[in-house]
């Protein structure tokens, strides 16, 4: 089983390209994406740019649906309670930035080995060393923040798992609040990592 978010070796543009960069191009791209797409025609071209981003990192169309899939859960339940509040077209439009969001920080993590995000953060924060921030420990930040996105994403699918296996329909119930104590779990374990490497 392929574990979402993780590294995968390649030689293609996206794994050739510097962390930093990639950082800074994903950072930009959700940002124009954010304030630009208000409709559903603009949603569908940022969602054909972004495809185009997958393919350049030689991720294809399955990879992709396996990486996105443990979402979809998540996305109802903002999409429903979008639709209560505002309208179907908006609820789109909110779930498909949600969506293309989580997409191109999946695809950073998989053409981006961890060691390499950690050095690139350190780099762009170093004049900031001379303030005496503690860089190291903001980097790791930083890195756990994008790993956690596609691991939060695993988490989303498991929990959907066990509800199928047991036989359960879907529900705010029976989804959200083991989500919610998987992601508490998570955090205990980072923390736990942290303390245990003397950065507490």
């Amino acid at each position: 089983m392929n574990v979402l978010g993780v590294y995968r070796p390649g030689n293609t543009l996206l794994h050739r390209l510097s962390p930093g960069v990639k950082f800074v191009a994903m950072g930009v791209i959700i940002l124009v994406m954010s304030l630009t797409v208000r409709t559903l025609p603009a949603l569908g071209a940022a969602t054909a740019g972004v495809a185009a981003i997958f393919a350049f990192g030689g991720i294809g169309p399955l990879e992709a649906w396996r990486q996105l899939r443990p979402l979809l859960w998540m996305l109802a339940f903002i999409f429903v309670f979008q639709v209560i509040f505002t309208d179907w077209q908006r609820a789109l439009v909110v779930c498909g930035l949600l969506a293309l969001s989580v997409a191109l920080a999946t695809v950073v993590t998989l053409t981006t080995r961890t060691t390499d995000m950690l050095d690139a953060i350190v780099r762009g924060l170093r004049p900031l060393g001379r303030l005496g921030v503690r860089t190291d420990l903001v980097a790791l930040a930083m890195a756990l923040t994008i790993r956690s996105i596609p691991l939060m994403v695993e988490v989303v699918r498991e929990v959907d798992e066990a509800r199928k296996a047991r036989g359960l329909r879907p529900g705010p119930r029976i989804l959200v609040a083991p989500v919610v104590l998987a992601a508490l779990r998570t955090a205990d374990g980072f923390a736990d990592t942290l303390t245990a490497r003397g950065l507490d």
